[in-house]
């Protein structure tokens, strides 16, 4: 049994007791499958329950479904909070909300046997092919549970064996081309070309955008303090130290960008900042709202957060602070995109659920090692490359 990419090591001696036996019950019914893939397959069901950032990743993997099958009807299997994200991608016919509790925040999730007998209503539906893009046991039974008749994914989060194509995670190999590699392994070839993945920004996102940007002097500036984790959190106040600075040098108006818990830190660098020159729409926006505002963009400077994903997605240059994640699997990247870091003996070392315990309570040497100049320099670069942004125009109707 090859050996699992799990951390803890309480959590890989269950999934590989559970392996062992999901691996002898496969055994067993082996001889009385039928399973045969489909050469062309006409519903196909995707599983990508996890954070903003993960489902931007499978973008580029999911124009290449659409490329393999140009015909398919596409199913995506989303955490609600993606579920208005998933129904603005091109490819997506039916957007099929579930939150799994090891994921939902404020204990809003479905346990996994919740979740099983939830797929199993997907059965009404016969798809020909299933593929998950997270390698996790629990999500390889969902999607076992849902009765398409050929499924692929990873058996390096365990449950392998209830897989007809089963995977290794590539954990030097960014997000994106892993989910890349799994869709090439299942139709037996690779499109011609990268397709470009379709984010479909719809027009009401746009107006509100140009509401809340209205008469803003450029250059446009985004900031994004938050960095979702307390192990991934750089110093606001670096954040508010880069942001006057650009404000000093270029005359910048800064956008602060948030959600409605971050409303502390977003607030802290505000008020270090002259007021003329910050425009906060760091509250209740929907992801859309928010692709709409950084689309308009000329930077964008944040963590490894999920809007440094959604800049992706709409082509907006990034200035990407890392700390204990592996920018070689999750890195923004972009023509113009620069990811800030140190190099230490520990760093990355991609522990972001569970850090060690002395990164806890403050913040990590691999992120207070980061010095404000270099982000600074670094925005100044992306920004004398990529030259001014005009207002995109919009790119869908209703």
């Amino acid at each position: 049994m090859p050996p699992l990419h799990i951390y803890d090591r309480r959590e890989r001696t269950l999934v590989a007791a559970a392996d062992r036996l999901i691996a002898a019950a496969a055994g067993l019914a082996r001889p009385l499958r039928r399973r045969r893939p489909s050469p062309s397959p006409r519903r196909i069901l995707i599983l990508r329950l996890e954070r903003i950032g993960d489902l931007l990743m499978t973008l580029p993997a999911i124009a290449d479904i659409r490329e393999l099958a140009p015909a398919a009807e596409i199913d995506l299997v989303v955490g609600s909070w993606n579920a208005d994200l998933a129904r603005a991608l091109d490819p997506v016919m039916r957007v099929l909300p579930l939150d799994a509790a090891w994921l939902a925040r404020e204990d809003r999730g479905l346990s996994l046997s919740s979740l099983i007998r939830a797929a199993r209503l997907w059965r009404d539906v016969p798809y020909d092919l299933g593929l998950n893009f997270e390698p996790d046991l629990r999500s390889n039974m969902i999607l076992a549970a849902s009765g398409a008749s050929w499924i692929a994914g990873y058996r390096s989060g365990g449950g392998g064996a209830l897989l007809d194509v089963a995977l290794d995670y590539d954990r030097a190999a960014h997000t994106s081309d892993n989910a890349r590699r799994l869709v090439s392994t299942v139709f037996g070839r690779t499109p011609p070309a990268e397709a470009a993945p379709a984010l479909i920004v719809p027009s009401e996102a746009h107006e509100n955008a140009s509401r809340l940007l209205a008469g803003a002097p450029g250059p446009l500036i985004g900031v994004h303090v938050s960095g979702g984790r307390a192990v991934k959190q750089w110093p606001p106040e670096r954040f508010a130290d880069v942001a006057r600075r650009l404000i000093d040098t270029l005359g910048a108006t800064v956008v602060l960008t948030g959600a409605s818990s971050d409303r502390t830190l977003v607030d802290f660098v505000r008020h270090l900042l002259p007021a003329e020159r910050v425009i906060d729409v760091a509250r209740h926006l929907d992801l859309l709202t928010l692709a709409a505002v950084l689309e308009r963009l000329d930077l964008l400077v944040t963590g490894d957060t999920g809007p440094m994903h959604l800049a992706v997605a709409v082509n907006t240059p990034v200035v990407a602070v890392f700390g204990p994640s592996d920018p070689v699997r999750y890195a923004a990247r972009g023509p113009y995109d620069r990811v800030v870091r140190v190099d230490l003996p520990c760093s990355p070392c991609n522990r972001i659920r569970l850090p060690p315990a002395r990164c806890v309570g403050h913040t990590p040497d691999c992120l207070a090692s980061i010095s404000a100049d270099s982000v600074f320099t670094a925005a100044l670069s992306v920004l004398e490359e990529s030259g001014p942004r005009s207002v995109p125009a919009r790119t869908s109707s209703a």
